[in-house]
């Protein structure tokens, strides 16, 4: 079995596969963060799709004997989540009807941006591959392209927090629940708002906005074995 796990520089979901002896590679077009650039591909993911393989971190040649089987991807959601309207439209323009807005003087391009992942997101779906999984935090995708088939927490996979995560599904079934636990601590702001510490923990400003962006987006260990348990059958 073949799987490309796109997007994935931290290598939680293909050093999973490989613990079970399964052929993984991981690609992303920052290099691997997981201890193993000999499973991965730093470049365009469309491209190790099209070509079965290509050059590995580690300078490596390798193609992949037959075709890709399976691809679980975690594109970027940074243009996607519902969690970044705010920065879309001029502040001042809040009375106004959405196509009467101005966008965001801080951000004046961010709406190119999120049509450019929203065709990226797609485009990886559509891919020339049997079978697709696609994770994303709840966002536009679901309005602007199709709802998700599923949506899963980590508590649902023995890690004890909360993080809804959408799963668009091609020739795959849902995920089963391995192991329900307890939802997590949350955080209570100044604001009154309520998150999970996992999360608000990204807020501290003594850690670098790369530091930020990557626990955002961190894979639990429970939810990437549950991947490989169901999904290599």
């Amino acid at each position: 079995m073949n799987v490309l796990i796109a997007c994935e520089e931290s290598q939680t979901v293909c050093r999973a596969f490989r613990k079970s002896g399964i052929n993984a590679y991981s690609c992303d077009i920052l290099p691997s963060s997981g201890g193993h650039p000999e499973w991965h591909f730093d470049c365009d993911i469309f491209k190790i799709i099209e070509d079965k393989g290509g050059i590995l971190e580690n300078g490596e040649v390798l193609h992949i004997d037959g075709n890709w089987d399976l691809m679980v991807a975690h594109p970027p959601c940074t243009y996607l989540s519902v969690s970044g309207a705010r920065w879309y439209y001029h502040p001042d323009d809040k009375h106004l009807p959405t196509h009467e807005r101005r966008p965001h003087p801080r951000f004046p391009n961010r709406r190119k941006h999120q049509e450019d992942a929203l065709e990226f997101f797609i485009k990886l779906f559509e891919s020339d591959i049997e079978k697709i999984a696609i994770e994303n935090p709840v966002g536009i995708v679901s309005t602007r392209y199709q709802k998700p088939d599923q949506t899963v927490h980590p508590w649902m996979f023995g890690d004890e927090a909360s993080k809804a995560t959408c799963l668009w599904l091609k020739n795959l079934p849902q995920l089963t629940p391995t192991r329900i636990v307890g939802k997590g601590e949350r955080v209570v702001l100044s604001s009154g708002k309520s998150l999970p510490k996992w999360y608000s923990d990204s807020f501290h400003t003594s850690i670098s906005t790369e530091q930020r962006r990557t626990l955002r987006s961190k894979t639990f260990q429970g939810f990437a074995d549950a991947i490989v348990t169901q999904w290599s059958k």
